[in-house]
C-alpha cells in the first residue's frame, strides 16, 4: 500500500510540474536567469526585441538601470542609432528582472562580455535611471560622460540636456 500511495504522489508531482511548465507565469519565470539571444529590432535608445536562441517570438526588452531621450526630444535618435548599430543582428546575454507597465521585460543585456547599459551611459546616450534619492546603477559612467562632455552632454548641443521623465510631462509623449 506505501507503494501505492507513493506512486500517487509522483504521479500528482509530475501532472503538478507539467501544468507549471506550460502557465504564463512560468514563461516570464524562464526569463529571470540568463539566456542568450539576438537582437532583431531596436526600438529606441533603451528598448530592443531579442528573438531567444532555443526560438520562438523575439521578446521586447527595457535595458534596465538606464532612460535614454525620446525618440522625439534631442538626443533620441542618436541614441536609439548608437544602439542600433552596437547590437542589431548581435548575440546577446539577457538578465531579466522582472515586466514593467508596458509588458517589456526590465533586464541587463550584455554583448561580448560589455554590459550595454554601462556602454550607453558611458557614451553620453543614455541617464543612469534615477528613482527616489538614488543616482541610479550607472552614476559613474554619466558622471564621466558629462565631465568628459561626450553624447548629449556636449558643449555644442544647442540645448542642454532634458531627462525624459521631465520632457514627457513638458511636452508628452513621442508616441501620440
Amino acid at each position: 500500500m506505501n507503494l501505492s500511495c507513493s506512486a500517487k504522489y509522483l504521479a500528482v508531482l509530475a501532472f503538478s510540474a507539467l501544468l507549471a511548465w506550460s502557465s504564463p507565469a512560468f514563461a516570464l519565470a524562464r526569463y529571470q536567469a540568463a539566456w542568450w539571444g539576438v537582437v532583431t529590432y531596436v526600438v529606441d535608445g533603451d528598448t530592443v526585441h531579442v528573438r531567444p536562441a532555443d526560438g520562438g517570438k523575439p521578446v521586447s526588452i527595457r535595458i534596465d538601470g538606464i532612460d535614454a531621450p525620446e525618440i522625439c526630444q534631442p538626443g533620441g535618435l542618436a541614441s536609439g542609432d548608437a544602439l542600433k548599430r552596437r547590437v542589431l543582428g548581435q548575440r546577446v546575454a539577457v538578465h531579466g528582472k522582472q515586466q514593467d507597465d508596458y509588458g517589456r521585460l526590465l533586464a541587463r543585456i550584455v554583448l561580448a562580455d560589455q554590459d550595454l547599459g554601462a556602454w550607453m551611459v558611458a557614451q553620453g546616450l543614455a541617464w543612469s535611471y534615477r528613482y527616489r534619492n538614488s543616482a541610479g546603477p550607472y552614476a559613474l559612467q554619466q558622471g564621466r560622460a558629462e565631465a568628459a562632455g561626450l553624447g548629449m552632454f556636449s558643449p555644442t548641443q544647442a540645448l542642454p540636456p532634458v531627462y525624459p521623465r521631465v520632457f514627457r510631462k513638458q511636452h508628452g509623449s513621442c508616441y501620440l
